[in-house]
């Protein structure tokens, strides 16, 4: 079967989505890309905003109306809270999060059953030959999930209704997959899961996530291991003992959220900002070019002016690489949906091109502290340039990278003399190869 895959949203549903091409890869199906007919069309959906639940009803129009006669599979949170909604839109099947695990045997069983004409393959090996479109480095690097759902009740957020209970993979299951992958070639492994820091507290292990990356760590041979959001009440100093390792890679991302201690009081958020700060300056004084993230919530119930702007100036200080930005959305089923002093969206528009102006003069100076240092980067996609090819890939530490270079370069790392900013990343020359 030809299998078309897309996903919405966080990287917990890039994981997802990538778990699930390998599983139709290993199956015997072949998973197409854009412009390509597909027998099959499963899409992962987001509803963490108003914006995401409308995009998702919208991409799973374009794949029916762009492939009429495929089976229409929908998946993920959107899925989840408004089932009846996605039923709607003419589907085949609507599967909930507890069963997105078993969507290759599901479809399966629905195509012998109902379209019993579509070809079921024989089992093939795993391989990192996956499309590039399911996001840029999908070739290179691999999401595995190792944790799902969320005990937090943070008060703006619908995903713990929609995922459940926090709830963590075996650790041997973990590890097992993760040498699968870097016998398949892949060189990066991101660890991802809704509530990544608790992992392992299900199953009473007091330090599980550190236990899991020691032993990733030491047990494999990923060139680099990766972790995806972090909450920043999971951590002590302690833990940034790993990055001794120098294969983990040197990116934190810490969802802040507010930098106004009373919104994050409304948002029944488990930190301060002196607590996130003091973790912070933890972190980089363990870990040598660290690169800080974070996500922030502009317009959040009460936010007056006068909280706003303490949190762009907390935001300012702590100086950090990136921004993700969202205007607060209301999401019925939420404490804050219901809570006084909605703001404007005037306002919370005003209040976003602030923050993305801040955004934009953060990055770009944590970007330019590097200009004429040679790092290591791993090449993940290139594009025709007239004579060459002009290549882009990622740091250990998250910074894009871009530079001209011989064909062949994807999955390759190679130090790199970075000699210029650019919109959204820096370019440079590659003086050598390294693997």
């Amino acid at each position: 079967m030809r299998v078309r895959l897309e996903t919405l949203g966080c990287r917990l549903n890039i994981s997802e989505i990538e778990s699930l091409a390998r599983g139709f890869v290993a199956a015997g199906h072949r998973v197409v890309g854009p412009g390509e007919q597909a027998d099959v069309c499963v899409l992962n959906t987001c509803t963490v905003t108003g914006v995401a639940a409308r995009k998702s009803r919208q991409v799973a129009r374009h794949l029916k109306r762009t492939n009429p006669s495929a089976v229409m599979v929908v998946t993920g949170c959107y899925a989840e809270l408004e089932p009846n909604q996605v039923d709607a839109l003419g589907v085949d099947m609507v599967v909930g999060n507890p069963e997105k695990d078993r969507i290759v045997e599901l479809v399966t069983e629905h195509v012998q059953r109902a379209h019993p004409q579509l070809h079921v393959s024989e089992s093939q090996p795993l391989t990192s030959d996956l499309p590039h479109h399911l996001y840029p480095g999908a070739r290179t690097r691999a999401f595995v999930k190792v944790q799902d759902g969320c005990d937090n009740r943070c008060t703006f957020c619908i995903v713990t209704v929609a995922r459940g209970a926090g709830r963590s993979r075996p650790a041997d299951e973990v590890v097992a997959e993760v040498q699968e992958l870097v016998r398949a070639g892949y060189q990066e492994v991101v660890l991802s899961g809704v509530h990544l820091g608790c992992y392992g507290h299900d199953l009473r292990q007091r330090r599980g996530l550190y236990d899991l990356v020691r032993r990733l760590l030491e047990e494999t041979d990923t060139l680099r291991l990766r972790l995806s959001s972090l909450e920043p009440w999971d951590l002590d100093e302690d833990f940034f003992a790993l990055w001794e390792n120098s294969r983990l890679g040197r990116h934190l991302h810490l969802p802040l959220q507010s930098g106004c201690d009373a919104t994050l009081r409304r948002m029944a958020r488990h930190t301060t900002t002196a607590d996130f700060a003091e973790l912070v300056h933890s972190a980089r004084a363990a870990i040598p070019d660290l690169s800080v993230t974070t996500d922030i919530i502009v317009g959040f119930p009460g936010e007056t002016e006068t909280e706003f702007s303490a949190s762009l100036a907390f935001v300012e200080a702590m100086a950090f690489a990136k921004l993700h930005i969202f205007r607060y959305s209301r999401r019925p089923g939420t404490a804050a949906a219901s809570m006084p002093s909605q703001v404007s969206p005037q306002i919370v528009a005003e209040r976003s091109r602030r923050m993305h102006a801040l955004g934009d003069r953060l990055e770009r100076a944590f970007r330019c502290r590097f200009l004429g240092r040679t790092m290591d980067v791993l090449w993940e996609m290139n594009e025709p340039n007239g004579v060459g090819s002009v290549w882009s890939g990622l740091t250990d530490n998250y910074l894009r990278v871009s530079a001209p270079g011989r064909p062949g370069l994807r999955n390759v790392v190679t130090p790199v003399r970075l000699v210029a900013d650019a919109p959204g990343g820096l370019t440079g020359q590659i003086v050598g190869e390294r693997s």
